[in-house]
């Protein structure tokens, strides 16, 4: 037993306890064991320690520190991911990703012009041929329907082929592409990438492949100022995208790569390049099955068209947007704000081969006549309009010289008087209602009239105190309607208009197609010289029912309307008999006689059988010619307006003339176009049913034109000339082309009861200035209210 004191458990030392120098306690047999067993565990504890690092092994990170690093980042990478994922939202769409154009189309489908400053038309995906659309895959991303939104091997390929200087490559797919043009932008920053990764993982989430390649193929550039592939298949190829071809497909695809410098018609010396890419995106359709090697082989570069300037709206452009934005908005197919918005393929019933006449015809007839040293051709514009007939389509247009230069459209405006050109509503009218003279006489064409210049108009009480003069103050005595229609005697037309009832001539108007609010359509006797302002458009289309055997329509300027391939529903055209038959065919018959032997002779020129009448305004300040074929109704109007200040200005000495008469330039340009837009047409003839005894002759006589209460030249107030300068245009020589000379050109007198020059009078066929006066004397019985002082016009409604 030993010596040594006990530990409280029957221990000698404590448990686990070594001491410092197990030698110290000697060889005491009892101890060898522990100190032995102790003597184990210390030299194995010594043989598991790693001894320190040194020398270069320092240097390097132990396999524990890598593993614990790239935990670290994977913790890291996954909470940022998770942190990006939460705090990046899929942004609204930029500006000009969704900015597009609105298209507007010929007929025929070819572009007129495009609005908007981007040149963009969103297309389904439906629309765009399988074969294009593989096209593109192979040139962009193969594998984009099978892979997720972001390709991180490409990514970081991209990456290290640029940090090597094999250039800039792109690692994004087709997700990333759109992300970055639909709700990005274009620069190249970190923070760009950053948010297009998370926004195209969470897109890839939220809408399908067929979606996100839609808006891919809508938002990409393919140079020439073209976003989106329809855009690119008209600017390259002049076609729609269901048009394009395989091949046609594959170099737009090419362009992708390189917009600009594969455009080998503005780039030839780029054409190696170009053709090298369209190679290779065909033989990557092989590659995936998508193309048939055999057809592959036989393609054939396909080069695509002359590069085109943008499309503005310059020329007659702007005048046709702005009269189809008109008709849209009014015809409640699409509110203004709504069409603003773009993207509208919008189809016109245009005819380019007909607008192109229309524009070579003002240009021949009119605008190439002015020149700078003449300070009155400043002044001239020109409006022109043309319907179909049968259809009431608007077939062509002319609204002015150019729309940048000149902004209102002068085929639409409605201020200036139509002139004698309404004549013809007033005589429609007549034989419509079946009036009578006020002696009991059906109003025929041979129904005679006295002609005297300045006689009083009278109604059923008696002189009505209206006293129109006569153009030149010529008096023609007894004369007949189809005669005083040849040489717009306004007295005749005057006493037609009381005898009819001014009411009715302005229903029977309406009728027609002349607007109901046009101003000073007034129902007055001076009605009928044209006081009222319709627009070249509207007086086309009343004209046109007068053609079309007094069956009226609305005329329609769109054919059709869509947006994403769905249609917006257009205004039906209802026709209705407006006036009869009988009516309007005996007025087509007058009407022909003012073509073939009155103030239109110059629209023989057509070689077309045509009837047609002459009109000009108050002080020659608008000269117009309206007529018609069988098939085709077409109203010319020469202007005048100071450029500067917009006021409404004489045409006197305009083109070199001393007047510029309906019968000249308007019927001339009415002549050349006409014969242009039927050309390789079968020439037809009127086929007309007249009123009973319009075909009869009768002779003029005092008697048959002065019957009981109709009033004679002794019941005009008697006139004095003017005495205010610069009211008498100058006189001229009559042109070649008038079958009876005129009489001159001066403005002789005035009634001293006052008086205005209103519409349209020409003398003798000759359709000198065609200007039209009416005179109201105070205080006669019968007198209307609303007739003004010298110079003023009727009043508006």
């Amino acid at each position: 037993m030993s010596d040594e004191p006990q530990q409280p458990n029957g221990e000698h030392e404590p448990r686990g306890w070594d001491p410092r120098d197990p030698s110290a306690h000697g060889s005491n047999s009892g101890n060898s064991g522990n100190s032995a067993d102790r003597g184990g565990k210390a030299g194995r504890a010594n043989k598991h320690r790693r001894p320190k690092r040194t020398g270069w092994r320092r240097a390097f990170p132990t396999w524990r520190m890598v593993l614990g690093a790239l935990v670290v980042v994977a913790l890291l990478l996954i909470g940022g991911f998770i942190a990006g994922y939460q705090l990046v939202e899929i942004p609204p769409a930029n500006a000009s990703a969704t900015a597009q154009s609105n298209v507007y189309l010929y007929k025929d489908g070819s572009v007129i012009a495009r609005s908007g400053e981007v040149n963009r038309e969103n297309v389904k995906l439906a629309q765009v041929p399988l074969d294009v659309q593989h096209a593109v895959l192979a040139a962009e991303d193969r594998n984009f329907y099978s892979e997720p939104a972001v390709d991180l091997t490409a990514m970081a390929r991209a990456a290290w082929n640029t940090l090597t200087g094999k250039g800039k490559q792109g690692g994004s797919t087709i997700t990333q592409q759109y992300v970055k043009n639909y709700y990005l932008g274009q620069e190249q920053t970190i923070i760009r990438k950053i948010k297009e990764f998370f926004i195209a993982v969470k897109l890839n989430r939220e809408e399908s492949k067929n979606q996100i390649f839609e808006g891919y193929l809508n938002t990409s550039y393919f140079g020439r100022n073209a976003y989106g592939i329809q855009a690119a298949a008209q600017a390259y190829y002049g076609k729609d995208i269901d048009g394009i071809t395989t091949a046609e497909g594959a170099y737009l695809a090419s362009l992708l790569n390189a917009p600009s410098a594969y455009d080998v018609v503005v780039h030839p010396q780029n054409k190696a390049a170009a053709l090298a890419r369209w190679n290779y995106v065909l033989d990557g359709m092989v590659k995936e099955k998508w193309l048939a090697a055999g057809e592959r082989a036989t393609m054939e570069f396909p080069v695509p068209g002359e590069a085109k300037p943008p499309t503005g709206l310059s020329g007659q452009r702007g005048y046709i947007i702005q009269a189809v934005e008109d008709y849209l908005t009014s015809n409640e197919v699409i509110d203004e704000n709504t069409l603003a918005t773009g993207g509208y393929r919008i189809t016109t019933t245009l005819e380019k081969k007909k607008q192109n006449a229309l524009v070579k015809a003002v240009d021949d007839n009119v605008m190439s006549q002015t020149s700078t040293e003449r300070e009155a051709d400043r002044n001239v514009r020109v409006g022109g309009a043309s319907i179909d007939t049968g259809t009431g389509r608007v077939v062509a247009m002319y609204g002015g010289i150019d729309y940048t230069k000149q902004y209102v459209n002068n085929a639409t405006r409605r201020d200036y008087q139509v002139g004698s050109t309404f004549k013809p509503f007033v005589f429609t009218s007549a034989v419509a209602s079946g009036s009578t003279t006020q002696d009991g006489r059906r109003i025929t064409p041979n129904t005679v009239y006295d002609g005297t210049n300045k006689r009083m108009v009278q109604g059923p009480n008696g002189p009505t105190g209206y006293a129109p003069a006569n153009e030149d103050d010529i008096s023609y005595g007894p004369i007949t309607v189809r005669i005083a229609t040849d040489k717009s005697v306004n007295a005749v037309y005057a006493q037609m208009a009381e005898d009819v009832g001014p009411d009715k001539v302005r229903q029977t108007a309406i009728d027609l197609g002349i607007p109901k609010n046009t101003p000073d359509l007034t129902p007055y006797p001076s009605i009928a010289l044209g006081v009222a302002t319709a627009s070249v458009l509207d007086m086309t289309e009343a004209y046109a029912t007068l053609a079309n055997h007094g069956r009226h329509g609305a005329y329609t300027l769109v054919d059709k309307i869509s947006k994403g391939g769905e249609d917006l529903e257009l205004p039906g055209r209802d026709t209705e008999q407006a006036v009869s038959r009988e009516a309007a065919d005996t007025t087509t018959a007058v009407l022909q006689s003012v073509v073939e032997s009155g103030s239109g002779i110059a629209a023989q020129g057509a070689g077309r059988p045509a009837a047609g009448k002459t009109g000009t305004a108050e002080e020659d300040k608008a000269a117009w010619f309206a007529g018609y074929t069988p098939d085709l109704t077409t109203v010319i109007a020469v202007m005048g307006q100071d450029p500067d200040t917009g006021a409404q200005k004489p045409l006197y000495g305009a083109l070199g003339l001393a007047r510029i008469n309906g019968g000249g330039a308007p019927a001339q340009t009415w002549a050349q176009y006409t014969e242009a837009a039927l050309r390789g047409t079968t020439v037809e003839n009127f086929d007309l049913s007249l009123e009973s005894g319009a075909e009869e002759t009768v002779q003029p006589t005092e008697e048959n034109s002065s019957p009981g209460t109709t009033g004679t030249p002794s019941e005009t107030p008697s006139s004095t000339p003017p005495s205010s300068p610069g009211s008498t245009p100058p006189s001229s020589p009559p042109p070649p082309w008038i079958s009876e000379p005129a009489t001159g050109g001066t403005d002789t007198g005035t009634p001293t009861g006052g008086g205005t020059e209103i519409g349209g009078a020409e003398n003798g066929g000759g359709d000198n200035g065609d200007r039209d006066r009416y005179d109201f004397l105070p205080g006669a019985p019968g007198t209307p209210a609303a007739p003004a002082p010298q110079g003023t016009p009727a009043p508006r409604q």
